[in-house]
């Protein structure tokens, strides 16, 4: 059965607004955009693009296995960063649970990120059949 709706976890940062932290469509899963919130406290881990980028992939990391995925399942990534300039630290934090092959990949840069994040990242994943 393909699983569908919305999915959430307790370990991942709820949502601050009027969306799901992620979304079957057929075979298809669509997470929200994570950015370095601490589950437990609903505030960034700090002001560091480093701390920020691995709680961003903790977070995902979460959802995911919550819709019973893993970064394997990836297909599609978006980073939005605050500063480019901070593009290299973020790729190599992003890089860490991957495996070749890698995502598709798109980095755009935000001129503002919610809460005063630095990044922010979202995934599309497909289940395997």
């Amino acid at each position: 059965m393909t699983p569908s709706g919305s999915v959430h976890t307790d370990l991942a940062p709820a949502a601050i607004g009027p969306y799901s932290q992620g979304y079957w469509a057929g075979d298809l899963f669509f997470s929200a955009g994570q950015i370095g919130l601490d589950p437990e406290t609903g505030g960034l881990v700090g002001e560091e693009v480093d701390a920020q980028a691995r709680q961003v992939m903790s977070n995902l990391s979460a959802v995911l296995g919550a819709a019973g995925l893993t970064f394997s399942d990836v297909v599609k990534t978006t980073i939005f960063l605050a500063d480019m300039s901070e593009f290299g630290t973020v790729n190599e934090i992003y890089a860490t649970p991957l495996n070749p092959p890698y995502p598709a990949r798109s980095t755009v840069a935000a001129r503002e990120l919610p809460k005063g994040a630095r990044v922010e990242i979202e995934v599309v994943a497909r289940r395997k059949p």
